[in-house]
């Protein structure tokens, strides 16, 4: 406010503006008001006025409460309430703030704002309180601490702001503009010119800014643009005050007269509805401050500057026996305030005092108020008891007096033997990103710690410290499910939160900080994901799955493929696994085992994922198999044939995963029967020793793989079925051991407890005294960058519940046994390298992924896998050399130490899936991956549907001579049908959670030509035959009608999704560019990764940062006149639509040379957009979506 004009009286203030150190008391002071407060030498008080026991408040009646000073003969500027805690804010001329708590007004903080210049404003926020100066917007915490400084040009001359929300703000003042500022960015975002300068007051409503101008006038100006709507014009000297309540405006100010400027008793009110000035109020003081005091009625508060305040009703007449009197010390009152509950009122006088008026003895200030944080208090002279048996409590609790004498502790070298802690050991993430220059390597700084400091734990064999970073942050169900916080956080099952936005705001990097790609787990059946990763680390497998293509539409193998190439493209992003698992849903043998899981069931986790995840395992290892034994190569996927994997009769997969195997029956009457076969993987056998005898897990392996058992079997001798003994022989071992653990009682997890037990008392037994001896020289022996050199000392969290070794030998003997036992690096030093090269029979087979199953009763339980991804991974995603083991949990990937991978604490964690590789596995296998997929797939092809007829051709397929190439533009277009609907659920403060989305099918894919004298012309214009129930064919949107899809009855060109798959595909390996509109969707739901260079998309070409995203119906208006999306929407106008807006991108920005014009274009498209509401005008007349012109060479055919 500028109180230069409200009275000429206040210019006799204006040297006391900077007058606190002034020791002489002014003359003004009551003295009976500071008879018991003390002052300090330099004349300002301390503690806040005591209340009068005599006061009496009577309910209803605003009276005096209590009064403090806040800083002796400084004039108060501004007060307010807080709003979010019980405190109240004094500003002074001299720039200094004071907070009182409570009613009693005891003084919570002081502290100095601004060294020069008056506080003219004060806002609360939920985490500090802004002050406005004269060309300063400072944010402190309420504590005094300063948050943020934001200094605004010399020139200007702020005096009012406004929280528009809870991060934007106006400022303004006697300039001709109003700032806008972000306050999480602290910048100016825009800057609105005034036509009236001088703002000195603003308001807001749902329906208006107010701002009150110097020259007397009230503008109301749009909530959006702000610009004017309407303009009272209230006084004609100056304003001095306005507020506002619901229909009605009252404001106060100064007349001009022929002496200069006098206080009009006349309030001006205006009627909001009818935008017109109402009968003016007189009242009986000169009115300088008013408020709405909405508690019954609609009253006004009017206060003078002498202390004089009179309630009345703003369309009825005031009454001279409503008027009470403030008694101010000094001869003003500056400044007043009402606080959010109505039941308080603040005045501020010009000698520094504050008086608080109430209407009930203990008012609140807000009705809902936070806890007030107080400072600790001072606990020298009350010591806490010690005690002694906590090991992390600090001794420096203990006072201890100055002395030069020898302490207790400080026990004589011969006592005593210097323990220095154990060098923890190096980040994994560090040695994932290192690169080795010679003998030093470099990796950026993960930042995971802070600078120079360490964990400081005294004991690293006490349980509480292997739990303290696991236990869960709220305390809800600790006691009744303990298990659940052994469960670390990194395997807890993830869920994707789903905003309006959808998926686009979720910060996938959170979770995921490698190159590598995740899995989102929301679709149907995706507890197999970890499965999926498994495979594609194998690089044999990955390169054999993408070399493979056939013309089955529903091929497992095929689906991977595709997959395995998104997850190849990707660059961190999740990728989805919805066509190939599509594809496993519809294969019989997958429901017939039980593989395919109901929503339900998958939700509430009540199948059993481990025992269906090894099912899982099995299965899928025979599908590739018989995927990859078909010899047939269409003649439609031509490429195919040039894959040196399928170049011969036999599956790859069996050369991988195959183990030739003998089984012989022996019957009692001697008769032996051998058969030979093969198996894909191994099944763990326990033994079913009572006597807790310790067995190594090579041991329990070979008892697997050579299982002998008692059975009846048909025997030919004897010509019935008889007891046999049956035993199973290795004859040739695979290149990759799979080994399902079947851990799914209680037995076989008291086995693996059992023996993790026994080992880990073996290696203390055995390392002990190394442990002990050699962990403080453990900094020397470290061979820098090399994972496996760094802990040649494992501590004792890496012996715990570890049985599984990293590495095991195999041994054919030449009486046709099998030798297994475990292999360390120990054992590669004593005995040199095992290579079958060196000595035939002999393998070593090296531990690759491990799939755990993780109990969590509250999620249902997940799968998880540990992979110890290769190099040749590493330097394709990130450019350096290197091995190092990840936890993939869907779209969380995290790396971890490799002991990690081989704990498994059977409380929560439980094995389901081992992978052993023999050594050096890539050399033997052609590691080439050629692109099957061939122009071939662009030519014509038949349609699915039986009634399809030459003349409802939509599309004419490309020439030899239109083939497309890099850098081609393609106009792209898909339309969706609905599988299955949303699932959400209704807050308690109606806003909406989606907790699963809906799952879309394609149904409609076109892409129409971009550039040559058939541009516009669409060559793909399929629609997707569906074997899934529909639940919404969303016709409004999507244009498609029930039987479009269906082969019976259909007139559409009908085929697969992985016929129009392998279109698309082919268009972006040979690099041409998609335009179109939302294709981010698009491309998601197709399940497409596509590099963003090859993304053109209108929707964000036509998009101002943080506005509103634009349709196309509405840019076809606006830029290219065209009315589209009449009664439904057709993809093949949606996609010519988005190439003549790419083309009139390229035309308005000058080919992208000229931002700022095309910037003010953007600006008038929305600013039409706001004024018509983003809606099109209805056309005088419907007409075909489709352009005749464009479409006669079509009907021609």
């Amino acid at each position: 406010m500028n109180f230069e004009s409200l009275d000429p009286g206040l210019a006799e203030f204006a040297p006391a503006m900077h007058s606190a150190l002034d020791p002489v008391l002014d003359a003004h002071l009551n003295p009976n008001l500071l008879q018991n407060v003390e002052l300090d030498p330099e004349g300002v008080a301390l503690e806040a006025l005591p209340v009068q026991e005599s006061v009496h408040i009577m309910e209803g009646v605003y009276s005096e409460l209590h009064s403090v000073v806040a800083e002796v003969g400084v004039p108060v500027s501004v007060s307010h309430f807080d709003l979010h805690e019980e405190m109240l804010w004094v500003g002074s001329h001299g720039g200094h703030a004071t907070s009182f708590f409570g009613p009693a007004l005891e003084r919570y903080s002081s502290f100095q704002v601004n060294g020069s210049d008056d506080i003219r404003q004060i806002q609360s926020l939920e985490n500090g309180i802004l002050f406005l100066t004269k060309n300063n917007l400072k944010y402190m915490a309420r504590g005094g601490l300063i948050i943020f400084d934001y200094l605004l040009d010399e020139s200007e001359d702020m005096h009012s702001l406004l929280l528009t929300d809870s991060s934007t703000l106006l400022v303004g003042g006697l300039q001709n503009h109003v700032l806008e500022i972000d306050l999480n960015t602290v910048q100016e975002t825009q800057k609105y010119a005034v036509e009236i300068p001088g703002v000195t007051i603003m308001r807001q409503t749902n329906r208006f800014f107010f701002c009150g101008h110097t020259s007397g006038k009230v503008s109301l100006r749009d909530l959006r643009s702000f610009k004017v709507e309407h303009e009272f014009d209230a006084f004609s000297g100056s304003l001095s005050d306005f507020d506002v309540h619901g229909n009605l405006l009252a404001a106060c100010g100064f007349s001009s007269r022929l002496t200069g400027l006098a206080c009009d008793r006349f309030l001006k009110v205006y009627d909001l509805r009818m935008m017109r000035a109402i009968t003016p109020l007189q009242v009986h003081v000169d009115p300088a401050f008013l408020r709405f005091i909405p508690t019954y009625t609609s009253r006004l508060a009017i206060i003078s500057q002498s202390g004089q305040c009179q309630f009345c009703e703003p369309t009825g007449l005031a009454n001279p026996a409503d008027i009470f009197h403030v008694n101010p010390v000094g001869p003003l009152l500056m400044t007043f305030d009402v606080s959010a509950s109505k039941q308080a009122l603040a005045f501020g006088d010009s000698e520094g005092c504050v008086h608080l008026w109430t209407d009930s003895p203990e008012p609140s200030f807000n009705p809902y108020s936070r806890e007030t944080e107080f400072a600790l208090p001072c606990l020298v002279d009350s010591l806490p008891p010690l005690d002694w048996s906590q090991d992390l409590l600090p001794l420096s609790l203990i006072p201890v007096p100055l002395t030069t004498d020898t302490l207790l502790s400080d026990w004589p070298a011969a006592n005593s033997v210097p323990a220095p802690r154990r060098a923890p050991p190096v980040d994994a993430e560090i040695l994932r990103t290192m690169k080795k220059v010679g003998f030093i390597g470099y990796a950026p700084n993960p930042r995971t710690r802070l600078r120079n400091q360490i964990p400081y734990r005294l004991k690293e064999s006490d349980s509480e410290f292997d739990s303290f970073s696991q236990v869960t942050e709220s305390p809800i169900g600790r006691e009744e499910e303990p298990h659940l916080h052994m469960v670390s956080k990194k395997y807890r099952k993830v869920t994707i939160k789903y905003s309006k936005l959808g998926l686009e705001d979720f910060d996938f990097k959170h979770y995921n900080k490698t190159l590598f790609a995740g899995l989102e787990p929301h679709i149907p059946n995706a507890y197999c994901n970890c499965m999926i990763q498994v495979l594609y680390f194998l690089e044999p497998v990955r390169c054999l799955i993408q070399n493979h293509l056939c013309q089955k539409e529903f091929c497992l193998a095929c689906e991977l493929g595709f997959l395995f190439h998104m997850l190849d493209l990707s660059r961190g992003d999740p990728c989805q696994g919805s066509n190939f698992l599509r594809a496993f849903r519809t294969i019989p043998e997958a429901s017939a085992l039980g593989l395919i899981l109901a929503d339900s069931d998958e939700a509430s986790g009540k199948g059993n994922l481990a025992r269906l995840i090894q099912r899982w395992n099995r299965f899928i290892l025979t599908q590739l198999h018989q995927d990859m034994q078909e010899l047939e190569v269409p003649q439609a996927y031509r490429g195919a044939g040039g894959s040196s994997f399928c170049s011969s009769g036999d599956s790859v997969i069996g050369q991988l995963f195959s183990c030739e195997v003998e089984n012989c029956s022996l019957c009692r009457c001697g008769s032996e029967t051998v058969r030979a076969s093969s198996t894909l993987l191994f099944t763990l056998s326990y033994p079913e020793d009572k006597t807790g005898k310790n067995y190594d897990f090579a041991q329990v392996l070979k008892r697997s793989m050579c299982l002998e058992q008692n059975t009846q079997a048909w025997c030919d001798n004897c010509e019935k079925y008889q007891p046999t003994i049956q035993t199973r022989n290795i004859r040739h071992l695979p290149d990759i051991l799979v080994i399902n653990c079947e851990v799914n009682s209680s037995k076989e997890a008291d086995f693996w407890r059992i023996q993790a037990e026994a080992a880990f008392k073996m290696a203390i037994k055995k390392h002990g005294g190394e442990i002990k001896n050699k962990e403080f020289a453990l900094a020397d022996r470290k061979e820098l960058g090399s994972p496996e050199g760094l802990l040649l000392c494992p501590s004792i969290e890496e012996l715990k519940n570890v049985w599984l070794p990293f590495s095991i030998r195999m041994k054919m003997t030449k009486n046709k046994g099998l030798d297994v036992c475990n292999w360390t690096d120990g054992d590669e030093v004593q005995w040199g390298p095992a290579r079958a090269e060196e000595e035939h029979g002999v393998y070593v087979y090296d531990l690759m992924a491990t799939v755990v199953h993780i109990l969590d009763s509250r999620t249902g339980g997940s799968l998880v896998a540990h992979i110890k991804v290769g190099e040749t991974y590493h330097q394709r995603k990130e450019g350096v050399t290197h091995q190092q083991w990840y936890l993939f949990n869907d779209f969380l990937i995290e790396p971890i130490d490799k002991h990690e991978a081989v704990q498994f604490d059977m409380n929560w964690k439980v094995p389901a899936i081992l992978y052993y590789v023999k050594r050096n596995l890539n050399s033997r296998y052609n590691l080439n991956i050629k692109n099957p997929i061939e122009a071939s797939v662009l030519m014509a092809e038949a349609s699915l549907a039986r009634k399809q007829r030459k003349t409802h051709t939509t599309f004419i397929p490309l020439m030899l001579n239109e083939m497309p190439q890099v850098g081609d533009l393609v106009g792209l277009d898909a339309e969706f049908v609905t599988l299955n609907e949303e699932e959400a659920e209704l807050r308690s403060d109606g806003t909406k959670s989606t907790i699963k989305p809906s799952q879309m099918s394609v149904a409609r894919i076109t892409c129409v030509r971009g550039q040559g004298p058939n541009e516009g012309i669409p060559f793909i214009d399929d629609y997707i035959s569906t074997q899934e129930q529909v639940v919404d064919y969303l016709t409004q949107y999507s244009g498609i009608k029930p039987g479009d899809l269906d082969a019976k009855i259909s007139s559409k060109h009908l085929t697969t999704l992985k016929s129009t798959y392998l279109k698309l595909r082919f268009l972006i390996d040979i690099g041409v560019k998609f335009v179109g509109h939302g294709l981010q969707k698009d491309f998601r739901v197709i399940n497409l990764m596509v590099p963003k260079d090859q993304v053109l998309d209108t929707v964000y070409l036509f998009h101002m940062p943080r506005k509103r995203m634009i349709s196309l119906r509405f840019l076809a208006w606006y830029f290219l006149d065209l009315k589209i999306q009449g009664e439904t929407h057709d993809s093949i106008e949606d996609a010519r639509t988005a190439l003549q807006l790419y083309r009139k991108y390229l035309e308005l920005s000058k080919n992208g040379t000229e931002p700022e014009s095309f910037h003010k274009v953007l600006k008038g498209l929305y600013e039409k957009g706001r004024k018509m509401d983003w809606k099109v005008p209805e056309p005088e007349s419907q007409t075909s979506p489709k352009n005749a012109a464009v479409f006669s060479s079509v009907l021609a055919l």
